[in-house]
């Protein structure tokens, strides 16, 4: 049994799945520390940012220099809280060239949402197999083993979770229909291999935010059935039911969150999977892109495909930025002179575009990678608002 909740959690909360194995997965060698790459959890790497933070594309590996996997690919970008006490959240971003071939990983720590922005996945899981592209995320939950194969050079984003699993937001006076619909979210079927590996499979596992590494003699995939409700699961971001504004002025963002990881507040999650999909843009005597803003949550954004309707110069597919607690952020000059002066007609909006946001109530902290190491860290961000001027007369009215 793979147990993913306590036992005596409330039935509506219990997650739990039997698994028909060949071979128990207590069947490997000790683990021991390895090479923990650009894994961490340390919070106090640098000193504080409450700055406007955007990176440029991050950069893949090129094959012909150096093999990297998903596991080595792995950079910790930002992130609270702390493991040990089951309360907190991470980035990360993947930067991969290969396929872990006789490796797998496990996450002792959270769960994974994964977004892959560049190149598609093959995912073997201890489930069953899943193939995810660019415009699809997957959820690998705490515990879950896992191998991806990869056909290119491959980049995607990673949002991590410690303690709490994510789920539906409520719907409230929307009622029983809309955002992403549970028909929508697809699990793996049981498949299997019977596959000696002599010494020569690794397990890696992420334990405390450290990684540790056991060798077994087998595939760890070789699981022929299973039934229960704690499953990895995919979904089709085209899939989302967009609710919007029909008249006029805004509706909060929430309208566009796809999973929530609730806290143990009510109405306040430790994060949020928001994304901006494509749709109509109907509101009337009202400045339709995203306002200018300061809100307690942190927000970084990331871009998978297209050109983000609030910037769309610097802020690229491959790239991502961060508005921490409280740090004032909003569409740049250009956006707001077009938008300023366009025509209030219904038009498309985000066509071609898929943003989205890790929005979370933690204040997150950036790692050393993330601002020094990556090379990333785009300097001019701030000029974006630079030139924005003031229209106000004191007889507008």
């Amino acid at each position: 049994q793979l147990s993913g909740s306590a036992f005596t959690c409330p039935r509506s909360t219990n997650k739990r799945s039997w698994l028909y194995r060949i071979l128990p997965s207590v069947s490997h060698k000790p683990f021991e520390s390895t090479d923990q790459g650009h894994v961490t959890n340390n919070w106090d790497e640098v000193d504080p940012d409450p700055n406007q933070l955007r990176w440029k594309p991050f950069e893949i590996p090129k094959a012909s220099q150096k093999k990297v996997d998903f596991v080595s690919g792995l950079h910790t970008l930002c992130g609270a809280g702390d493991i040990r006490s089951n309360n907190g959240l991470a980035v990360h971003i993947f930067l991969c060239n290969t396929s872990m071939g006789d490796r797998c990983f496990y996450n002792s720590d959270g769960d994974f949402l994964i977004v892959p922005q560049k190149g598609k996945l093959l995912i073997y899981t201890e489930f069953g197999k899943m193939i995810v592209q660019p415009n699809e995320i997957c959820v690998i939950q705490r515990g879950m083993r896992f191998s991806v194969d990869v056909f290119e050079e491959t980049r995607g984003y990673i949002l991590e979770v410690y303690g709490v699993h994510f789920e539906l937001p409520d719907l409230g006076p929307i009622g029983a229909n809309g955002l992403a619909n549970p028909r929508d979210f697809l699990i793996p079927v049981a498949w299997y291999e019977d596959r000696q590996v002599p010494g020569g499979y690794t397990v890696i596992n992420k334990y405390q935010g450290k990684l540790f590494a056991a060798k077994q003699n087998v595939s760890p995939f070789n699981v022929v059935a299973w039934h229960g409700n704690y499953t990895p699961y995919k979904y089709n971001l085209e899939n989302f039911m967009v609710i919007n504004a029909v008249a006029y002025d805004h509706a909060d963002p929430s309208i566009f969150t796809v999973l929530t990881a609730k806290s143990l507040r009510p109405g306040v999650a430790i994060a949020d999977f928001v994304i901006f999909p494509p749709r109509w843009g109907v509101a009337d005597k009202t400045f339709r892109p995203p306002y200018y803003h300061r809100n307690c949550m942190s927000e970084f954004m990331g871009l998978i495909k297209g050109h983000y309707e609030a910037k769309e110069g610097g802020f690229l597919p491959g790239g991502g930025s961060l508005h921490s607690t409280m740090t004032p952020h909003g569409p740049d000059a250009e956006c707001f002179e077009k938008a300023s002066k366009a025509k209030l007609v219904p038009e498309r909006i985000a066509d071609g575009t898929m943003a989205f946001m890790f929005e979370s109530s933690l204040s997150m902290a950036v790692t050393k990678w993330g601002l020094k190491t990556s090379h990333c860290l785009d300097d001019n961000y701030y000029k974006c608002w630079e030139p924005l001027k003031s229209h106000f007369t004191s007889n507008s009215r």
